[in-house]
């Protein structure tokens, strides 16, 4: 069973001042004023939790206004029984693909979904009532937030555990691009036959699992989602926070969906310098007049070409008006590239399957080693994202873009 929470509830009666709370949220984060993420809303969720054994899914962007969750769940005498953290660990500072430790928050157990285990095992689940996933996302498949909640739901799903997401925005909410996931390619960076950007907030991507019957084995999940105040798909989210220590702001976020295939490649797209997925170079191209040095900082400890002189570009010149332009996926990145390497014969591809699993499909790397135009080759799975953005439609809990 399915069941989302609507405006409805705005008349629940409890001990603060909603319209007050709100307010002070909207002066702290006064970039997003018109938008009012679901972990604000108190109102709609807090007189669920009293009771129960609650666990969350959180970490460093889990915030009220200018608390964490944690904290303010805690100053309503909610009984957290247990904390569950995603890639980059509870506080988001550990690299991409760091083993993250199990640990303890105001001695409340904390358990890594990004270690031993990417999904909660039984005795870590069967004692709760209530499971809150309050994580902000970027909406892109390969970043793994989604998978973390997709396994959470599938666990809760199992022992009757009750799911709520908190949503939050989508800054990559306002257009859908790029192949569908092929199932012999899925993975933790991507699990389901969604497109690259799928245009939909968190909560909605769960209610899409869910309705989709993803989670397998004929499960019915007993999901809410808190919606957001204030959004709808023609915007984007300069979020307050950044969601991971390699997205450092709005444009890096907008780009990482164009970039991050250069992970599967021997280029370096810009960690270990301050201006992370908005460069992208190599020490063989020295024909482009743009340079930069990756070197150990916060989020990359041993960079991709540590220490090397990269020759590409530099798209931090971009305004984010120009990147959202396009609604689409820029892949005329990975081609131009891809030409330039081949030129100065050298590799392109890291010698494993990382590229496809990050684009979903074969076809890309074939279409680059057999000179096939980026225009045919988006042709080739054009119809499958018509087909995805019509089963999309039943599952948005905001107005489209289109």
């Amino acid at each position: 069973m399915s069941c989302f929470a609507f405006s409805c509830k705005e008349n629940i009666n409890n001990k603060f001042n909603t319209n007050n709370f709100e307010q002070s949220t909207k002066k702290s984060l006064p970039t997003v004023e018109k938008i009012i993420p679901g972990a604000d809303r108190l109102q709609l969720y807090i007189p669920d939790l009293q009771g129960k054994n609650i666990g969350l899914v959180v970490n460093h962007t889990s915030r009220v206004g200018s608390h964490h969750l944690v904290d303010t769940l805690l100053s309503f005498d909610i009984n957290i029984h247990r904390i569950f953290s995603p890639e980059h660990g509870f506080k988001g500072e550990a690299d991409a693909g760091e083993k993250v430790e199990n640990g303890l928050y105001k001695s409340i157990p904390v358990v890594s979904l990004y270690g031993k285990n990417r999904r909660p095992k039984r005795e870590q689940i069967q004692d709760l009532d209530v499971v809150i996933f309050d994580i902000q996302d970027v909406g892109v498949r390969f970043y793994t937030y989604v998978s973390t909640l997709s396994y959470v739901m599938e666990e809760a799903a199992k022992h009757n555990v009750q799911v709520i997401v908190l949503d939050r925005p989508n800054p990559n909410g306002y257009y859908v691009d790029g192949p569908l996931m092929e199932k012999e390619f899925a993975s933790f960076v991507g699990l389901h036959r969604v497109p690259v950007v799928y245009g939909m907030t968190i909560g909605e991507y769960a209610q899409m699992v869910s309705g989709e019957g993803w989670l397998g084995e004929n499960l019915s999940l007993d999901l809410t989602v808190i919606p957001c105040k204030n959004y709808d798909h023609t915007m984007t989210y300069d979020l307050p926070i950044k969601p991971s220590p390699n997205l450092q702001n709005l444009n890096s976020i907008l780009l990482y969906p164009s970039l991050c295939y250069f992970e599967g490649s021997n280029l370096s797209v810009g960690r270990g310098t301050s201006s992370q997925f908005q460069l992208i170079g190599h020490p063989s191209l020295s024909d482009n007049k743009y340079s930069f040095v990756p070197e150990p900082n916060e989020g990359a400890a041993n960079p991709k070409l540590n220490g090397k002189t990269c020759f590409g570009i530099n798209l931090t010149e971009l305004s984010t008006q120009e990147i959202m332009s396009k609604n689409e996926i820029d892949f005329s990145y990975l081609f131009n590239f891809y030409k330039q390497m081949k030129e100065k014969d050298e590799p392109f591809f890291i010698n494993n399957n990382f590229f496809e699993k990050l684009i979903g499909t074969q076809s890309l790397r074939s279409a680059l080693e057999n000179n096939v135009s980026l225009t045919d080759w988006k042709k080739s799975w054009k119809g499958d994202v018509k087909q995805f953005k019509e089963m999309r439609k039943q599952y948005l809990l905001y107005p489209d873009f289109e």
